[in-house]
C-alpha cells in the first residue's frame, strides 16, 4: 500500500509541469502520442497470429501469468513486453491492497489481422506496449484505478484512455520511460519482468546494441552483467541477459 501512495507522490512531483492536464478521456493527441512513441522506441508492428506467437517463444514477449492479484478474461495472446508486464504486476499489486480484489485483464499484444473494426490505424496493440484493464465496478475501486492511471500519464510513462464500449481502460506502457520513473520512485535498479530465458545466443546480424534493445535493457548492463568492456560480440557466443525476480 504504501508503494502505491508512494507512486502517485512521485507522479504528480515529477509530471506536473511536464505535462498539460490529462483527463483519461483520449484525443487524437493521445493517439499521436502513443504511435510516436512505438516508433520512438523501434516496437515492431506484429501482422499476424504466427507472428507474436514466434516473438513469444524468442522472447520479445512476457507471457502474463495470472496470480492473486490480476486475472485474464478473453484475452486471445496473454503476451505483453517485458515493460509492460512489469506495469501490470506493480499496478495489480497496488489495486489488490486499494479494492482487495483482482484486476482484470481484457487485452493484451493483438495482431494487425485481429484488430477490431473500431480500432484506430494507429493502434499500439500490436506492438506489445498496450494492455486494457476491465473498469472497476465498485466505485472507490474505480476512482483509485483513474486516480493511479491519471497521476501516471501526468509522469509522462504511459498513456491512458478510458473507454464505455465495452467498459475499459486501454493503457499503453513507454517501456524506457516507465523502467527510469520506477528506478526513480525506488531509488534502485529494475529489472524488468520475466525473460522466457536468462541466456542468449548470438546470431548472425546481431549488434549489442540490437540485442539490448530486444530485450529492454542497456548496452551497459549486459556489459556489466557479462564482465566484458568490448561491445565485440561472435557468432554463437553466448549472452547473460536480465531477467526479473518476482516481487520487485
Amino acid at each position: 500500500m504504501r508503494g502505491a501512495f508512494l507512486l502517485l507522490a512521485a507522479a504528480s512531483i515529477l509530471g506536473a509541469s511536464a505535462l498539460p492536464a490529462q483527463s483519461l478521456r483520449g484525443s487524437r493527441a493521445s493517439i499521436a502520442r502513443m504511435y510516436s512513441q512505438a516508433n520512438a522506441h523501434k516496437l515492431h508492428f506484429y501482422q499476424t497470429a504466427a507472428g507474436v506467437e514466434r516473438a513469444a517463444s524468442q522472447g520479445r514477449f512476457v507471457t502474463l501469468e495470472p496470480n492473486e492479484y490480476f486475472s485474464l478474461f478473453g484475452v486471445g495472446y496473454p503476451y505483453a513486453r517485458p515493460a509492460v508486464s512489469t506495469f501490470v504486476q506493480r499496478l495489480a499489486r497496488q489495486y489488490h491492497a486499494a479494492c482487495g480484489e483482482r484486476l482484470i485483464i481484457t487485452s493484451a499484444v493483438r495482431p494487425l489481422s485481429e484488430q477490431p473494426r473500431n480500432a484506430t490505424e494507429r493502434s499500439v496493440h500490436p506492438t506489445g506496449m498496450a494492455v486494457d484493464l476491465r473498469k472497476p465496478t465498485r466505485s472507490h475501486c474505480l476512482a483509485w484505478l483513474r486516480k493511479t492511471l491519471l497521476s501516471l500519464e501526468r509522469a509522462g510513462v504511459l498513456e491512458a484512455t478510458e473507454e464505455r464500449h465495452p467498459p475499459h481502460f486501454h493503457v499503453a506502457v513507454f517501456p524506457r520511460q516507465y523502467k527510469a520513473y520506477v528506478e526513480r520512485v525506488t531509488g534502485r535498479p529494475l529489472r524488468l519482468a520475466g525473460q522466457d530465458t536468462d541466456t542468449y545466443v548470438v546470431r548472425r546480424g546481431d549488434t549489442l546494441w540490437e540485442i539490448a534493445r530486444r530485450h529492454e535493457t542497456s548496452v551497459r548492463e549486459l556489459l556489466q552483467l557479462n564482465n566484458r568492456s568490448s561491445e565485440t560480440i561472435r557468432i554463437g557466443e553466448k549472452l547473460r541477459i536480465p531477467t526479473e525476480e518476482a516481487g520487485n
